[in-house]
């Protein structure tokens, strides 16, 4: 439960200022980034973001006029359904736009920080004519587009600034009933206090895939296992094993190893060779980052670096799936390689095949904070710095030099390959899916029928190898007597 709400004082004056100066606008709406800290009860608001306008160029919020009243009188002093009204304005949203904005945020926000709410510029008035209901399905909506991992959270930030007259006001909305109550603002010197803690993952894992498994169903249960994978893992923090009372006193990024349990055998599902198609390896690294605030426990930084993982190679994944969207509504005659590899069965597969994952980069934003993007293989750091541009409202430009790539891609010699499997068929090596998180991602499929083959044949040698040494010890037994 949020107890209170806290924000860096230095953004949140400049956004007032910045935003009070246009002059001419009158509402607004955009997101607040931060965290909802578990272990100190506390809302942290590091950053707030304007919501872009539409593809329409239409604003996401806007003021509508209250409907005439019935009861209200006219100038002769009678009431009539097309009489004056003398109500302000109600805000109206469009609420598609702003969790879409919401979406493309998260995917850009490392460990550490979230969207935890909106935040409404506009008139004491036209706040409080609007009904709280619409006010908690905008919050709602943007919530359920922004995937939150692990959090026990059920509550979202509403902050309000008015310009007349000119304050700021917090609500906490209750997710399940939608409720909006007050809360105290207070402010701080967050950004300038983060610590920050690094992590470069590796990982392999095989998985059976089944026959006739779409892309994005092979490839999502590859990250759930990896999922599991890394909530279970150990960490050594600065070299020294993590433990509940441990005290971190120096500065700086503080570097931190994922210790995984060793696997004894396969996950149960994955025992069975019932309408298996071919084994999935899916390998590679993830650069992650993430922050902890003042007054936040160690144990926190490590939850959000693991959250960070996952949330990296799920995000990857949507990219090439929306990429492939946006190409099947464009109808390109030529179709991009997103959309050719989401239209693989893998278990069809007959020549040399092989795709890459975007790479993580890092570029600077705030008080020596970093936002990622990702980049295909077609693109380059300016691409990534025009989505940043549109999406984060970058202030300053961020030169080329600045921008720091983790995550850069191994040798071409190391791109994996995608076995057939199909019983009956013998095993070649196909060249299969290479899934780079900065290094490649192996995906291959591995024979059995020729396998299964083999190991019969391997049997029935032994078998005759072993009647032949019974016979021929017994007869030289038999002789002597």
């Amino acid at each position: 439960m949020v107890k209170a709400v806290v924000a860096d004082e230095a953004r949140i004056k400049a956004f007032e200022d910045g935003v009070a100066s246009s002059g001419v606008l009158r509402s607004q709406v955009g997101l607040v980034v931060g965290k909802l800290s578990v272990s100190s009860d506390r809302a942290l608001v590091y950053s707030l973001l304007p919501t872009p306008p539409t593809d329409s160029g239409e604003p996401a919020c806007s003021l509508r006029a209250a409907a005439p009243s019935g009861k209200a009188k006219s100038k002769g002093g009678k009431g009539g359904a097309g009489a004056s009204s003398d109500a302000p304005p109600t805000l109206q949203f469009d609420v598609d736009w702003v969790a879409e904005h919401a979406r493309q945020v998260s995917r850009m926000l490392l460990g550490g920080m979230t969207v935890i709410g909106i935040y409404i510029w506009s008139s004491e008035g036209s706040f409080k004519a609007t009904p709280s209901a619409v006010l908690s399905q905008v919050i709602r909506v943007v919530s359920q587009s922004v995937p939150w991992y692990g959090s026990d959270f059920d509550e979202r930030l509403l902050l309000h600034l008015s310009y007349s007259p000119r304050r700021w006001a917090c609500r906490i909305c209750e997710m399940a009933s939608g409720s909006l109550r007050p809360c105290d603002l207070k402010y701080s010197k967050l950004l300038a206090s983060l610590q920050t803690f690094r992590c470069t993952y590796n990982f392999e894992i095989r998985l059976t895939v089944q026959a006739a498994e779409p892309f994005k169903k092979v490839l999502s249960k590859a990250i759930s296992h990896l999922t599991k994978e890394v909530q279970n893992a150990k960490a050594l923090i600065d070299g020294d094993l993590f433990s509940d009372d441990m005290a971190i006193t120096s500065e700086g990024p503080h570097a931190v190893d994922l210790l995984v349990p060793f696997k004894n055998n396969l996950p149960a599902g994955e025992c069975s060779l019932e309408g298996v198609a071919g084994l999935l390896l899916f390998a590679g690294s993830v650069s992650a980052l993430a922050y902890l605030g003042p007054k936040e426990s160690i144990s926190e930084a490590i939850s959000d670096l693991k959250v960070d993982i996952i949330a990296s190679l799920r995000s990857r994944l949507d990219i090439i799936l929306d990429e492939a969207d946006d190409d099947s509504t464009t109808n390109d005659v030529e179709n991009s390689p997103s959309q050719k590899v989401t239209q693989v069965n893998f278990h069809e597969l007959r020549e040399p095949y092989s795709f890459s994952f975007p790479r993580r980069i890092l570029i600077p934003w705030l008080a020596g904070s970093y936002i990622c993007d990702y980049l295909q293989q077609s693109e380059t750091t300016k691409d990534a710095m025009e989505r940043c541009k549109e999406v984060i409202s970058l202030e300053t430009e961020v030169e080329n030099s600045s921008i720091v790539e983790p995550e850069t891609a191994a040798s071409t010699a190391t791109l994996e390959s995608f076995w057939d499997v199909v019983p009956g068929a013998s095993s070649r090596v196909r060249a299969g899916p290479s899934l780079e998180d900065g290094r490649p991602k192996q995906v291959m499929c591995s024979g059995r029928a020729q396998g299964n083959g083999f190991s019969i044949l391997a049997a029935l040698f032994v078998l005759l190898v072993a009647l032949l040494l019974g016979f021929m010890f017994a007869f030289p037994a038999n002789s002597k007597t």
